[in-house]
């Protein structure tokens, strides 16, 4: 009985079964570390969501990297809108919506005088000419208090948007602080401040983006369980198997039995 787990193609079926077994493990340690960055990630901006604002320039500095813990703090700025030096982000998404325009960046330049902070005002639509500048309500004029998120400059390492030149007057691909300053000349402090309100509030204005969902901790978790389920089903496969075949040429070796007594009569 079951002499047939000797052959050739059983040893390559036990082959793969035992390098299956640790892939699979593996792929779901790969998914309980998703799954726990992704709940770590949700307690930090549930944690800067929560927490008091501050000022912006007291976090940023001209060319400074927003590391991930200070990703979405609560921030304010104090200043100018300079309304000459405002661009637009081309492809970006409705909140809530589908339809594709713009984000409008608008930079604020700080009373202190420390420098100006890019200001993420809110998604406009496109118009029928993509070439053109979009219609954007100007924002609040004289000094304003801007609220919203800290965001750490775009990359398309980090957004997967490739950063392509040639595109129409004041209209970019990605909210780069350190290529704004370049191409303007003036102090710009690191990140972007993502609006949430203002004071004094603008009255026709770009659609303000929506705070991020820090609730969902997706399927990363049951993944990783069904790819443990799986290897712990790579043995029970192979036993099934090897009994199914055992049985079946048992049953071969019945039939074929008869006809050899008949041919020895």
């Amino acid at each position: 009985m079951y002499r047939f787990l000797l052959s050739r193609r059983w040893a390559v079926i036990t082959l793969v079964a035992l390098l299956l077994i640790p892939a699979m493990v593996r792929l779901g340690f790969w998914q309980l570390h998703r799954h726990e960055a992704r709940v770590a990630r949700n307690a930090l901006i549930a944690h800067n969501l929560k927490a008091p604002p501050v000022a912006f320039d007291s976090l940023s500095t001209p060319g400074f990297t927003v590391p991930g813990d200070l990703t979405w703090r609560r921030v304010t700025a104090v200043g100018t809108y300079d309304t000459a030096h405002e661009f637009v982000i081309r492809g970006r998404t409705e909140p809530g919506g589908s339809s594709i325009g713009y984000f409008v960046v608008t930079p604020l330049v700080l009373a202190d005088g420390r420098g100006s902070v890019l200001v993420n005002r809110g998604w406009v639509e496109s118009g029928a000419d993509a070439t053109s500048y979009p219609v954007v309500a100007a924002p609040p004029a004289g000094r304003v208090t801007a609220t919203g998120w800290m965001r750490a400059d775009e990359t398309t390492a980090s957004s997967g948007i490739r950063d392509r030149g040639g595109l129409p007057d004041r209209q970019f691909k990605l909210i780069d602080s350190t290529k704004q300053a370049g191409r303007t000349g003036a102090t710009v402090l690191g990140g972007y401040l993502e609006l949430a309100s203002s004071v004094p509030a603008a009255g026709d204005s770009p659609t303000l983006l929506a705070e991020p969902n820090h609730s969902d901790i997706g399927p990363h978790m049951a993944y990783a369980v069904q790819w443990w389920l799986f290897a712990a089903l790579v043995p029970v496969g192979l036993v099934v198997l090897a009994r199914r075949e055992e049985k079946e040429r048992a049953a071969a070796l019945a039939a074929a039995a008869p006809v050899e007594e008949l041919a020895a009569a």
